[in-house]
């Protein structure tokens, strides 16, 4: 594949990467310890190195040759008994005058102290930091030019290690001053205003506690300036505002430059940084997109470099900020203005991470409105379309996790916001096929490994790991995968369906699906086979494959719920699109057996109704109509026939099911069957080729509308007759829910009641 790393390239980033770098990075802090220790010695060296006059040598000497004298008189013991001193080194005048005299140049990081008059030596451990700092971000800048492969792979890989020491939001201030307006805008603003230009942040510092109150004019302020001359230092005031406002109710205690007291302020403060940081951003530091989304930006330049801590920042409080919004609105706003920001954050993997995470969980949150799980929807896939392929991996595998951990609890309440996320989900395959089969064949594999473990290893609970609501749903998500984006109907460029890189990903999953189907035949699961078989009808629809889902369908009419009078009950009636298995109290009654009926006839008719127009549909009717005649025979005879003799059997009481609406609707199910079998004789009279022919038969009645058909019509009218019912259940829902509801609220409003009746008497008793 183009564009792919060699297989020794991913060998190597595999097993030896990692150590590579930290090797690097451990040689790199040794040469910066031995170069800052040099220049520390160089430097001492210097300040000693001062000339003195013969005289003074001499005084200098007579001492020395005294103490030596002194020593050597000395034992062992009673040298360390005394102990000694070291001498002490005099700064001379002329040392002093130099080290007076050098300029005082270099970045001071933030949060260092200042150099202390008493402590001496930590302004030369200072600049030994930065003179280290220097050196290796010159061995940083020496990679490129000797291992330039190996320097382009960490600028797209891990921006992080080459931003050795990060930034200083400084020279964000230093970048500004281009943005400055000169003297003749500043001449007509002060007219326009018609007060002198001052800014509006030194009146508003806060004195006990050191933080800036933000204020309305001083977010005004911001807002015009970037939005008139894009300013870095107004978008870099707005950022450490922003932080503030995003960890307004943290407890943890981090140290701050402004506070925010006003709520108005909080609001036109979050909106100005949402709407204005992205085209600031931009203005600078432009993004490049090509036809096919792939993104461009000059992360080498030194703007880009310089704003770095800015971006990280900014990041990192809007992912703080989601993870504790609870309104819709304001929630929606923050994932939009995510978007612009996204191509910035591609060279940070750590911080792209936590953004993922906190999006998929708005995204696969059931409790979450509809409009803000849309709008994460659309921040993953914004991001999935402008990433690498190693982002696209791990986005997929964090959406899929997010979508299975979601879907444990499924309720008439919850299955729309599960649907909605497997069809969104869906659609990110799609993006890249490549990595989409990549991952689709581990996680496939992974529900294979379950179901054969299962079967092989049989144990009292071993079927619960594949009867329950996570692999269902993620049996029938892959199932929307692959009817997705291997149709050639909703896929224009497909000829045919094997195209479709997703394509292999079929036959596996079909083998899977029909396996968990089978694996408990029992009355009890028949819910749970009505589900899976809906996916694989999915797929066969989708790709015109087929799939024999007939013997499947016809076990069930030769059970004992479908054969033998059922009990009579008031039960409500089964929902089978929110069940996997049967209650107790629902087996054996009628109405269970009138809703397997409804699904059955339903379930036929959908499976018959996709091949309705093939030219091979009369010989494939055959054996499941044999099949229905001899079940209608059975549970319709009145009586056990008759020995020869004209005697009864034994046994008199009456065979059959004596269900006349079950009977009756697959009785009509045969009717339609047949008819559409005719209709299909009747085109074949009129064809001149033979069954070899692929093309003719392929282009057999291409032009006539399914709907058309008799089949196909039938099945339409049981389509709309089940959405109906399927309306009249949502409408009684809703109306469960107000009453639900109403029901809270008259009991909060009956509890505040008697704690304002009971308070005095509690003060009395007292």
């Amino acid at each position: 594949m183009a564009g792919q790393s060699k297989k020794s390239t991913k060998k190597y980033e595999k097993n030896h990467l990692k150590d590579a770098l930290g090797k690097r990075k451990e040689v790199a802090k040794i040469k910066q310890r031995h170069q800052a220790k040099a220049k520390k010695k160089a430097r001492n060296g210097k300040g000693n190195a001062v000339d003195a006059d013969g005289e003074a040598n001499a005084l200098e000497e007579q001492p020395r040759s005294k103490d030596l004298n002194k020593m050597n008189g000395m034992t062992e013991d009673r040298f360390f008994q005394e102990g000694f001193q070291l001498p002490e080194l005099k700064e001379t005048k002329q040392a002093a005058n130099i080290e007076a005299s050098r300029p005082n140049i270099g970045k001071r990081k933030r949060g260092s102290k200042t150099s202390d008059p008493a402590n001496p030596g930590s302004d030369e451990e200072a600049a030994s930091e930065e003179d280290g700092v220097q050196v290796h971000q010159e061995h940083l800048d020496a990679l490129a030019t000797k291992d330039p492969d190996f320097y382009k792979y960490l600028q797209e890989n891990d921006a992080e290690l080459l931003d050795f020491g990060g930034g200083d939001l400084a020279e964000v201030d230093q970048l500004s001053e281009d943005d400055k307006p000169t003297k003749k805008q500043r001449i007509g603003r002060k007219l326009r205003a018609g007060s002198p230009e001052k800014d509006v942040e030194e009146e508003a510092v806060n004195d006990s506690t050191g933080q800036t109150e933000v204020t309305t004019a001083m977010v005004a302020q911001w807002k015009n300036a970037m939005s008139e001359q894009f300013s870095l230092r107004a978008m870099r005031r707005v950022v450490l505002a922003f932080r503030t406002a995003a960890y307004v109710n943290a407890d943890d205690d981090k140290e701050l430059k402004y506070s925010i007291s006003s709520p108005e302020v909080y609001h036109q403060l979050l909106v100005s940084a949402l709407d204005h940081v992205p085209s600031v951003l931009n203005h600078h530091v432009p993004v490049k997109e090509s036809t096919t989304g792939k993104v461009r930006i000059a992360t080498d330049s030194k703007k880009y470099r310089t704003l770095t801590p800015l971006l990280k920042s900014h990041s990192s409080a809007i992912i703080h900020l989601l993870e504790n919004l609870s309104d819709a609105p304001t929630l929606n706003k923050t994932l939009n203005a995510l978007i612009p920001l996204l191509p910035y954050l591609l060279p940070f993997k750590k911080i792209l991470k936590s953004l993922v995470t906190s999006i998929v969980g708005i995204w696969s949150d059931t409790s979450t409105a509809d409009i803000s799980r849309i709008t994460a929807f659309l921040v993953i896939r914004r991001l999935t379309v402008v990433s690498d392929a190693s982002i696209r991996t791990a986005l997929l595998k964090t959406a899929y996790q997010g979508l299975v951990k979601s879907s444990r609890l499924t309720n008439p309440h919850t299955l729309p916001a599960i649907n909605l996320m497997k069809n969104s989900a869906a659609e990110l395959w799609g993006i890249d096929p490549d990595v989409g089969y990549t991952t689709g064949f581990v996680y496939i594999r992974q529900l294979a490994v379950h179901l054969r473990s299962s079967i092989t290893q049989p144990t009292k609970d071993s079927y619960k790991q594949i009867y329950n609501w996570q692999y269902i749903h993620s049996l029938d998500f892959w199932s929307r995968v692959i009817s997705t984006h291997c149709s050639p109907t909703s896929n224009p460029s497909l000829k045919v369906s094997s195209d479709s890189p997703l394509h292999p990903l079929l036959y596996p999953l079909v083998q899977i699906t029909l396996g968990a189907l089978r694996l408990i035949p029992t009355p009890t699961y028949y819910p749970l086979r009505f589900q899976l078989t809906r996916s694989l009808l999915r797929i066969s629809r989708a790709t015109t494959t087929y799939i024999p889902l007939a013997p499947s369908l016809l076990e069930v009419f030769q059970a004992a719920e479908m054969t033998k009078p059922p009990k009579p009950s008031t039960l409500k009636t089964l929902d089978f699109t929110t069940a996997l298995r049967v209650p107790n109290p629902y087996l054996g009654t009628r109405t269970y057996q009138d809703g397997l009926g409804e699904q059955l006839v339903e379930l036929m008719a959908e499976f018959f109704g996709i091949w309705a127009k093939h030219i091979a549909y009369p010989e494939l009717i055959l054996p499941p109509v044999v099949h229905l005649k001899r079940w209608l025979k059975t549970v319709s005879s009145s009586t056990k026939p008759r020995m020869s003799n004209g005697t009864k059997t034994t046994s008199d009481k009456a065979k059959g099911n004596k269900n006349s609406r079950l009977t009756s609707a697959v009785t009509l199910l045969i009717q339609k069957l047949e008819s559409n079998a005719q209709w299909i004789e009747e085109k074949r009279r009129h064809v001149d080729f033979g069954p070899s022919n692929r093309e003719g038969v392929e282009e057999f009645v291409r032009d006539i509308p399914v709907e058309d058909t008799p089949l196909g019509a039938f099945v339409g009218g049981l389509r709309r007759k089940s959405e109906e019912k399927e309306k009249l259940l949502e409408q009684a829902r809703e109306a469960e829910r107000r009453d639900r509801r109403k029901d809270r609220e008259e009991g909060s409003k009956m509890e505040i009641d008697s704690v304002e009746v009971d308070e005095p008497e509690d003060y009395i008793d007292e």
